[in-house]
């Protein structure tokens, strides 16, 4: 399925989109083929290593996603960085009051 198949409003693509490149198949061995198309679109080479990063809703998967481990980290700076900065923060106050408590 291309992007004229998911949209068909005729505009262009917006920034960000999800699109189904290719149906794969598991061999016995449990390995996949990523289909030459797919790899050149995303600029892997051989020897490329792919972090495979899960998406689970009610305890089952319902999506597996690969993500070059160099744009892996960007991603959890992007993603937890928040979360982080509020935890952080959180855990330097709770330090303060002991501090100042003894």
């Amino acid at each position: 399925m291309r992007w004229g198949s998911v949209c068909r409003c005729g505009g262009p693509k917006p920034a960000h989109y999800h699109a189904v490149e290719a149906i794969v198949s598991i061999d016995e061995r449990g390995q996949i083929v990523l289909p030459k198309e797919v790899r050149e679109k995303a600029g892997l080479k051989p020897k490329d290593k792919l972090a495979v990063v899960t998406h689970v809703h009610d305890g089952q998967v319902v999506f597996i996603m690969l993500i070059p481990v160099e744009r892996l980290a960007g991603l959890v700076r992007r993603f937890l960085g928040p979360f982080l900065k509020e935890f952080l923060a959180e855990e330097g106050r709770e330090a303060g009051e002991q501090a100042e408590g003894a």
